[in-house]
C-alpha cells in the first residue's frame, strides 16, 4: 500500500531523522519502541553490498540481467561514497549494507501546521530535540497521527520518504527501491544523508534540512560533472529538471506570500479561512490554465488536483526557503564545496544561530 500523496515531484524525500526509533530502545514510550523494533528488524535483514552482487533473488529479474543491474548499483554507491568522503563528509559504514523491501518508500512521515498561519507543529524527542515531522514505518500509524492532529484543528500532510539518517546511532542501509534511481537522484540522496551524519545542530531543523538540501544537490551536480562531463546527457538532465523545479518552487512561494498577507491581517479567523480556500482554488486554476507556458514536462500537472493546505506548503518553506542564502554564501566564499562543508563542521552542535555562524566560519582568515 503506497502512502505517497498524489503529487510531490520536487519535495526532498530524505529527511534528517524522521524515525526516532534509531534510539528508541533507549527510551520509554510506545512510539519509540515500535519504530525502534521495526528499524532493528530491517537492519537485521541487511546484507553487505559486496555480497549483493552475487545474489540472484533480488529484484525479480532474470538472474543475468539482475546481476548486471545490481553490480552497477553497487559500484555506483561505492563511487558516490568515495566522492562524498573527498568532499569532507564523515566516513563510516553507512550505505554499505542493503535491505530488500516490498515497497517503494521507507516510511510515512506526518507534518502539520496551523490552519490560519504557517506556524509549524513540532515534536520533541530526546537527543535531537524538536523536529517538524514524525515518521512511521507502518502507514496506519501515520494515519492515526494525522487524524489526531486534524481533530486538534491543524492542517496535516502525510508523505512517503525514501531515506533518513540515524545520525550515527546505527549504520544506515540502502533499500531495494534505490537500485533503479537515476544516478543524480542517488548521488543527491546519499550526499544529503551523509551531510546529516556529519553536521547536525540540535533543535535547528530548518537549518539542517536547508543545508543538506543545498549540499546534496550541489554535490550531486559536481559528481555528475566529474564522472560524465558537462556535455553528457546525465549532466544536461540536471538542468532540464532544475528549470521546472525552480519554476514550481517560485510558484508556491507566490501562493505562500498571498496567504501570509491574509494570515497577518486583522480579519477574523473565519474570514481568513474562507479567503485561504479562495486563494488556493484560484491559484490551482491559474496553474492549470498556464501550465504549458510554465513547464517543459508533465511532472507537475498534479498540483491542480491536490488538497493543498498549510502543511503541504510549509514543507517547501522548510526545505527551500534558504536556497538563495546558501547559494550566495557558497559563491561568495569561492564556490568550494569542500571548504563549505569544512566550515559547517566547525559549528557547535547546539548553535543558536547556525546561519550566522556558518557565514562567519567562511570569512577569509
Amino acid at each position: 500500500m503506497s502512502v505517497h500523496p498524489p503529487f510531490h515531484p520536487v519535495l526532498p524525500q530524505a529527511v534528517a531523522l524522521v524515525l526516532l526509533g534509531a534510539a528508541g530502545f533507549l527510551f520509554s514510550g510506545c512510539y519509540t519502541l515500535t519504530q525502534g523494533v521495526t528499524m532493528l528488524g530491517y537492519l537485521g535483514r541487511a546484507v553487505p553490498l559486496e555480497e549483493l552482487s552475487g545474489r540472484e533473488d533480488a529484484g525479480g529479474l532474470p538472474s543475468d540481467e539482475d546481476a548486471e543491474r545490481t553490480a552497477r548499483f553497487v559500484e555506483r554507491v561505492y563511487d558516490i561514497r568515495r566522492f562524498a568522503a573527498e568532499l569532507g563528509l564523515k566516513e563510516s559504514a553507512n550505505y554499505t549494507r542493503y535491505v530488500e523491501l516490498d515497497r517503494d518508500y521507507l516510511a510515512a512521515v506526518v507534518s502539520a501546521s496551523a490552519r490560519d498561519s504557517f506556524t509549524r507543529h513540532e515534536w520533541w524527542f530526546p537527543v535531537v530535540g524538536k523536529v517538524p515531522y514524525k515518521g512511521f514505518f507502518n502507514v496506519d500509524g501515520a494515519r492515526k497521527e494525522r487524524d489526531r492532529l486534524e481533530k486538534r484543528g491543524l492542517d496535516v500532510w502525510v508523505r512517503g520518504v525514501d531515506a533518513f539518517s540515524t545520525l550515527g546511532w546505527f549504520t544506515d542501509p540502502l533499500y531495494s527501491y534505490m537500485r533503479d534511481y537515476p544516478v543524480y537522484r542517488l548521488a543527491d540522496l546519499l550526499i544529503h544523508e551523509l551531510l546529516h551524519a556529519t553536521v547536525y545542530i540540535k533543535g535547528q531543523s530548518q537549518f539542517n534540512e536547508e543545508l543538506a538540501e543545498f549540499v546534496g544537490s550541489e554535490g550531486a551536480r559536481m559528481y555528475i560533472e566529474q564522472h560524465y562531463g558537462r556535455e553528457s546527457a546525465e549532466y544536461q538532465a540536471i538542468f532540464d529538471s532544475d528549470a521546472d523545479n525552480t519554476t514550481y518552487v517560485a510558484y508556491l512561494r507566490g501562493l505562500i506570500a498571498e496567504l501570509e498577507a491574509v494570515y497577518n491581517s486583522a480579519a477574523p479567523q473565519e474570514e481568513k479561512l474562507a479567503r485561504k480556500a479562495e486563494i488556493i482554488r484560484e491559484s490551482q486554476e491559474r496553474f492549470e490554465r498556464d501550465y504549458d507556458t510554465l513547464f517543459t514536462s508533465d511532472n507537475y500537472r498534479g498540483f491542480s488536483k491536490l488538497a493543498v493546505n498549510n502543511a503541504y506548503l510549509d514543507l517547501y518553506r522548510l526545505y527551500y526557503e534558504g536556497n538563495s542564502f546558501y547559494r550566495e554564501l557558497y559563491e561568495k566564499s569561492g564556490s568550494s564545496l569542500t571548504r563549505f562543508i569544512a566550515a559547517a563542521k566547525t559549528l557547535n552542535s547546539r548553535e543558536k544561530d547556525p546561519k550566522g555562524a556558518l557565514a562567519l566560519a567562511l570569512l577569509p582568515s
